[in-house]
């Protein structure tokens, strides 16, 4: 169900689709950072996973993240440098929700 989540959110394996969640959620990301969108975050993360046709190789699953993964690696590494929680808005807090259907956290 996550993979289908992430096309459904416009995040294709031809790009990101014009109108959609994804667009806006690249515009908004770009806008925030002075124009572009860095590598790691949550638009170049979920657009890596669209292309690919697949979340659940990085442990995004519509259950709820994988231990032992990248996504798990990804939310303690954040956990980390956020003082032990994951900030709403943050990559794997979007990421994750996207992945179950969600519209992502906003900034």
């Amino acid at each position: 169900m996550s993979d289908q989540n992430v096309r459904n959110a416009g995040f294709t394996s031809s790009g990101i689709r014009g109108g959609s969640l994804a667009s806006s959620m690249m515009s908004q990301e770009a806008r925030a950072s002075g124009g572009g969108v860095h590598s790691g975050g949550p638009t170049s993360t979920l657009q890596e996973m669209g292309a690919r046709g697949s979340t659940h190789s990085s442990g995004f699953t519509s259950s709820g993240i994988s231990g032992g993964s990248l996504a798990s690696k990804m939310m303690s590494q954040e956990a980390r440098s956020h003082g032990g929680g994951t900030p709403r808005g943050s990559t794997t807090s979007t990421v994750q929700s996207i992945s179950m259907g969600g519209k992502g956290g906003r900034r």
